[in-house]
C-alpha cells in the first residue's frame, strides 16, 4: 500500500532536508538559487548561509515495511508558492508541520491551513544545533496546539529522527481516521 504526506512550514524550517534525509531514492527537488529579489520578502535572519529555496516541492520515498510505502511531498514555504499546496495534499492521509523554535511564528499559516481543511497532522520541531532545546508540551502551548495533536522533538538531518516522525504522523493518521 503506498499513501501520501505533506511536510510543511515556514520558509528554511528544514522541509528539504527532512525530504532528503529519508528518501530511498534520489529526491525530486524543485530548489532555486536565492536572489537579490527576494531580499524583502525572505526573512534570511535565522538562517544567514541559505543559498537556495523550494519553488515547487520536494518528493522522497520510504518503504517502512513490505506492505507499506510512503511518498513524502514537502511544500514550498514561502507565501507566494502557497498556491500549491492544495494540489500538492490531495490524497494525503496527513501533514507533518515542521517548526523552528526560533520563529514558532512562521508556522501557524501551516497550522490554520491543516486544521481548516480537516487534513490529520503533527508538529515537528526540527531542532537546529546551537538553539534553545524546548519541551515539546512547551511547543504546543505556544503554538497553542489542541492535546490531541502529536508534538515531536526532531532533527530533520538525521534519517532515523525524521523516520520516527513520519510512524507518529502515520499511527495519528489512523488514530484519527480509523477507516
Amino acid at each position: 500500500m503506498a499513501t501520501k504526506i505533506v511536510v510543511a512550514g515556514g520558509f528554511g524550517v528544514g522541509k528539504t532536508t527532512f525530504v532528503r534525509a529519508v528518501s530511498e531514492i534520489t529526491p525530486l527537488q524543485t530548489e532555486a538559487l536565492m536572489t537579490r529579489a527576494s531580499e524583502d520578502t525572505d526573512d534570511l535572519t535565522a538562517t544567514p548561509d541559505k543559498l537556495t529555496t523550494t519553488v515547487a516541492m520536494d518528493f522522497g520515498r520510504i518503504t517502512l515495511d513490505n506492505d507499506l510505502v510512503l511518498y513524502v511531498f514537502g511544500t514550498p514555504g514561502q507565501q507566494r508558492f502557497w498556491f500549491m499546496w492544495d494540489d500538492l495534499v490531495r490524497g494525503a492521509i496527513g501533514a507533518i508541520v515542521l517548526a523552528d523554535t526560533r520563529r514558532l511564528t512562521d508556522c501557524f499559516p501551516a497550522l490554520d491551513y491543516f486544521e481548516s481543511c480537516g487534513l490529520p497532522y503533527i508538529v515537528a520541531v526540527n531542532h537546529f544545533e546551537g538553539t534553545e532545546l524546548f519541551e515539546a508540551d512547551d511547543v504546543r502551548e505556544a503554538l497553542t496546539v489542541p492535546a490531541h495533536v502529536p508534538v515531536v522533538i526532531m532533527d530533520a538531518r538525521k534519517r532515523y529522527s525524521v523516520v520516527e516522525s513520519l510512524l507518529t504522523m502515520v499511527a495519528h493518521a489512523l488514530e484519527a481516521t480509523p477507516e
